[in-house]
């Protein structure tokens, strides 16, 4: 039986969040992915690649997995009606209901991680409790159905764990091998608990922006949910 697997595609996507996994769940045997938005114009990534959707909201077929990435496009889909109802249409008979970095704040907008264990990126981690979730500081987050990635290459280790899931340990292993995945970045910066000070501090300054907008967003929204 074929599983039909769906990426949330719309404008200033990360890509990293999208094309890791999305590699991933291609190499799954009788597995289809599709890329969902609205409408099938091509649109901008965040890193300015351009990315084209091929299935339309109206068109998706039910999803066995849904998966939000995120990027500095989220904060607009949180005020997104359309979208939301898309995914929360989806969610209800999806077997897994998933998100990489701060895909997860869309799916806390759409009322989905109400008293569930989720991660994002670690810039962002403090807008998961306003949205209703229990913050857990994990690279990749399963509680139930739900499955939440970290930060952007944490969507690697996440597909691959859900791969694990839906095809099995030996399957997932032999896509990972596939992948030759097997980081070994040349420094120790891959976490705030890690990197020198100086670099966190850098970071943080970089992402202050984003963090007070999505603040102001969440400020309006978390009262509904």
């Amino acid at each position: 039986m074929t599983l039909r697997i769906g990426f949330l595609l719309f404008p200033q996507v990360q890509q990293l969040d999208l094309t890791g996994p999305h590699d991933v769940f291609a190499s799954l045997p009788d597995a289809t992915v599709h890329l969902v938005w609205k409408n099938l114009a091509p649109l901008k990534a965040s890193s300015g690649l351009t990315l084209t959707p091929d299935t339309t909201f109206d068109s998706c077929p039910p999803l066995d997995v849904i998966c939000i990435p995120g990027g500095a496009g989220v904060g607009d889909l949180m005020e997104d009606q359309e979208t939301l109802g898309f995914i929360r249409q989806q969610a209800g008979n999806a077997r897994f209901v998933t998100s990489v970095c701060t895909g997860a704040l869309v799916l806390g907008a759409a009322g989905l991680l109400r008293g569930r264990r989720a991660t994002t990126h670690w810039a962002f981690h403090e807008l998961l409790g306003p949205l209703g979730a229990i913050p857990v500081r994990d690279r990749v987050v399963r509680d139930g159905n739900l499955v939440t990635g970290g930060g952007i290459t944490a969507g690697i280790d996440f597909a691959l764990m859900l791969a694990s899931e839906l095809v099995g340990e030996e399957e997932a292993q032999a896509v990972q091998l596939e992948l030759e995945y097997a980081p070994a970045p040349p420094f120790d910066a891959g976490s705030p608990d890690t990197a020198p000070q100086s670099v966190v501090e850098r970071v943080r300054q970089r992402s202050a922006g984003s963090l007070a907008r999505r603040e102001q967003i969440i400020g309006r929204i978390a009262s509904s949910l």
